[in-house]
């Protein structure tokens, strides 16, 4: 770090003394940017910690729904490599229809150049990044931390750095989320093919979307365009590896593709939170992926990161402010009570549609490309108008299905 910058994060004190900064976030992908972002929009000294060189690949379908724009930092212009208005569906490869919008449902981006626009954002807004820098642990008591007030951030090589309040934004094996104590309630495991395609190809997908309902309970695959490769991925729980795999490649030579050679081939286990998982300890938060936080049917997780990242940000610089330990477990129970009010019970309807979905994947599959009303809410749903809590909130007749499947399950 330059002496410019530590003098940055340095509070008032004595000379020489280590520098403290309010806000340290760990992990710079959507969840991290966007906390970073937002300590830093309200003007605290805010350092964002990436383990990798950016910009990085990541095993992502890239899709961009309503609530991930809308959570974007104002002004912020996404990478779009596609504009979707028409979506396929298929049951395990039958019964083949598409179904059209005038309107846009949403967009896809490459996840390299999206972080690497919103951990720029964060800069703009005077976070300071550092990239190649392993967090190997946090301490909030001990030689390390000097005060009650002081969180300290451990790195590989023996470095600490000391901060106001810490963000854990490290991802789905997150060690900041091991020392908050996360509990997990679903792993699933992803699979994906970015496979380059001639043009003649790549028109035929031009605006265009496939969803698969697989043959495991609860997967399903998808077809991406982002110009003249297609990210295509299948997804279902952890267990099925073998079985995961077989469907990916079935998949691939179903659509025709078998013969074009990915350019990456990539795997990731994505994590869902059980309900009593808590999202805090002391002075420490965890959002994104650390947290567990994701859509448990669809497993769509950037505008759970998007929208997790802004509250923990927003929520560690009163944590910072916090003047002592009664204070900072206060603002931190208001965090997490703002993450259940929103993302908790959208999570709660997922489980749900979920259930519905490994048991009737038929009925799904009829009900989106026959039911006007339901494809109209799938449509809602993409472009933001509505969310899955929100419909069934507002649909007797949603309601009323969930509750007959929560019935049969009880």
């Amino acid at each position: 770090m330059s002496s410019e910058n530590a003098d940055a994060g340095t509070q008032h004190g004595e000379p020489g003394t280590a520098p403290v900064w309010d806000v340290v976030v760990v992990g710079a992908g959507p969840a991290g940017a966007s906390a970073a972002y937002a300590a830093a929009v309200a003007g605290r000294r805010v350092l964002l910690l990436e383990k990798a060189e950016l910009p990085r690949y990541k095993t992502c379908g890239g899709g961009i729904i309503g609530p991930s724009r809308d959570a974007l930092p104002p002004g912020f212009e996404l990478p779009l490599k596609e504009r979707v208005h028409a979506v396929t569906f298929s049951l395990n490869g039958r019964l083949t229809r598409t179904r059209r919008s005038k309107q846009m449902l949403f967009g896809l981006i490459n996840r390299p150049e999206f972080d690497a626009g919103l951990v720029e954002a964060a800069q703009k807004a005077g976070a300071e990044l550092r990239t190649q820098v392993t967090v190997q642990r946090v301490e909030q008591h001990g030689s390390a931390v000097p005060d009650r007030r002081t969180v300290a951030v451990v790195l590989a090589g023996g470095e600490t750095v000391l901060a106001r309040a810490v963000v854990g934004a490290d991802g789905s094996a997150s060690r900041i989320g091991a020392h908050v104590g996360v509990k997990l309630d679903q792993v699933d495991l992803g699979l994906e093919a970015e496979i380059p395609v001639p043009a003649t190809v790549a028109e035929d997908w031009a605006g265009r979307v496939l969803i698969d309902w697989g043959p495991i309970p609860g997967s399903y695959g998808w077809v991406f365009p982002k110009g003249d490769t297609l990210t295509v991925g299948v997804i279902s729980a952890r267990g099925e590896g073998a079985g995961t795999k077989r469907y990916l490649e079935d998949f691939i030579a179903r659509l025709g593709l078998a013969g074009f050679e990915p350019a990456v081939s990539s795997g990731h286990l994505t994590r869902c939170r059980s309900d009593d998982s808590p999202l805090s300890r002391g002075r420490v938060l965890v959002c994104g992926d650390a947290a567990g936080l994701l859509e448990p049917w669809t497993r769509e997780g950037i505008s759970f990161a998007l929208r997790s990242g802004r509250l923990a940000g927003e929520w560690a610089v009163r944590i910072a402010e916090s003047q002592d330990a009664v204070d900072a477990r206060r603002q931190a129970l208001n965090y997490a009570f703002a993450i259940k009010a929103g993302l908790g019970v959208e999570m709660g309807v997922g489980r749900r549609m979920l259930t519905l979905f490994e048991k009737r994947p038929a009925m799904m599959h009829a009900a989106i490309t026959g039911f006007r009303p339901a494809w109209k809410a799938f449509a809602d749903i993409t472009r933001g108008s509505t969310t899955l809590a929100g419909l069934v909130r507002t649909h007797p007749m949603a309601r009323r299905v969930l509750d007959a499947v929560d019935r049969r399950s009880s």
